[in-house]
């Protein structure tokens, strides 16, 4: 175990060359549950939004010329034709020196070009005088003004949020085609391991890994299937793998990858299928131990059972692999350039990871101030981190002040 250790460049390489990242196909569901899904294929307006002429304002629906010359202290005298409501065919039509009483969003009637406001008017009885005039279309959103019938609104590859499920909403779309995330089921291995809301026994701990990697997994759009804790033991992995395996498009598990008696789980997965395990080891810290299969196409992520260790190496390959299947595009946004607030050591031959916290300062400067204190296994280093900072191979340090690019968890903003 580890003689032969990757870099963490090769094993990139390597997951890529025996697992090829292909998209699971299309599905189409209801709009209420497209969020964070990402668009199979464009979107192209079958309609104009609006779709009718439509006023901006509460007032009157006019002829423009009606009102040129009116004036403050000289008002024009027009008189009402009726009341156009919101939601329903006008049934009026405004003729010359005629104004129909209108609300914001309420179709034009015909024979109207413009809308008065109605801070300028003052009805009296069946006259309206009208203060100031108005021009040829203002105050009306013509229809096709926000989204002309034709035009593609949405490329395909978007990933849809509130905006952009409140567009698909405009155009009238009850539901949405988009790529089929894929199912990755989520197992920990460990005699110490008890499952949160259970009672806690002497000398047990919660599992933590299969929790915070299940919600990582739905951070980066794919479906998480929790699959329990399993017994280190031989039979007893080899039966949680295999149902893994046939329930989900990949595995992630954590623990039992070290080389301790009870790490069994590079046999176990080794014993599944072909080709099996392609790499154990990668020159990294934290994370070293993280050994990468596939059994019969299905990937499967074996990471350490430090849960700070798990949640890194998931962020640098699992994350990806399940980007690529679902069609993501690259996330330039979880990423920015700080200052480092304090000396960041590496591990002599191996690309090491420091975990961060982020703050602004008086000159608007963005600090990245190293939060780990102790092993690997410190959960706190979870709740205080923003992100983590990537010290190569070759690089002895990194000093105060020096320029560091640190990866995010997810996006931050910043008080200034």
């Amino acid at each position: 175990m580890f003689r032969r250790l990757l870099t963490l460049d090769q094993a990139r390489k390597v997951i890529l060359d025996r697992f090829k990242p292909a998209m699971l196909g299309n599905e189409q569901i209801n709009l209420l549950d497209a969020t964070n899904r990402v668009l199979a294929q464009d979107v192209v307006a079958a309609q104009n939004v609006p779709s009718f002429d439509r006023s901006t304002v509460d007032g009157y629906a006019v002829k423009a010329e009606d009102t040129f010359g009116a004036a403050e202290n000289r008002p024009v005298t027009l008189n009402f034709c009726g009341t156009v409501r919101i939601g329903e065919l006008p049934k009026t039509t405004v003729g010359k020196n005629q104004a129909a009483e209108i609300v914001t969003g309420a179709p034009i009637p015909r024979g109207a070009d413009a809308v008065m406001m109605v801070e300028y008017t003052e009805r009296k009885a069946e006259e309206i005088q009208v203060y100031s005039a108005v021009a040829n279309h203002e105050n009306i959103l013509k229809a096709g003004n926000d989204i002309k019938e034709g035009e593609t609104i949405l490329k395909c590859g978007t990933t849809l949020g509130s905006r952009e499920i409140g567009v698909l909403a405009a155009l009238g779309m009850g539901s949405v085609e988009v790529c089929r995330v894929p199912r990755v089921a989520v197992l920990s291995t460990g005699p110490e391991l008890a499952e949160p809301g259970k009672k806690l026994s002497p000398g047990k701990v919660f599992d933590i890994n299969a929790y915070s990697l299940s919600s990582a997994i739905l951070e980066s759009g794919g479906e998480a299937i929790y699959s329990g804790v399993v017994e280190d033991n031989f039979s007893e992995l080899q039966r949680a793998l295999r149902k893994a395996l046939a329930s989900a498009d990949m595995v992630v598990t954590s623990g039992g990858v070290s080389v301790g008696p009870l790490d069994l789980m590079p046999k176990a997965v080794a014993s599944l299928g072909t080709p099996g395990v392609i790499f154990s080891g990668i020159a990294i810290k934290p994370g070293k131990p993280t050994t990468f299969a596939v059994i019969d196409g299905k990937p499967v992520f074996s990471l350490p059972g430090h849960p700070t260790s798990a949640l890194l190496v998931f962020h640098l390959l699992v994350r990806p692999a399940i980007r690529l299947i679902t069609n993501r595009k690259p996330e330039d946004d979880l990423m920015l350039e700080a200052s480092a607030r304090a000396r960041m050591f590496s591990a002599k031959g191996r690309r090491t990871f420091v975990m961060v916290k982020l703050r602004a300062n008086e000159s608007h400067e963005i600090l990245a101030e190293p939060v780990q204190r102790g092993e690997s296994g410190a959960i706190s280093l979870l709740a205080r981190a923003d992100g983590f900072v990537e010290i190569p191979e070759n690089v002895q340090f990194v000093d105060v002040n020096d320029r560091v690019s640190v990866h995010l968890f997810r996006s931050k903003t910043f008080s200034f």
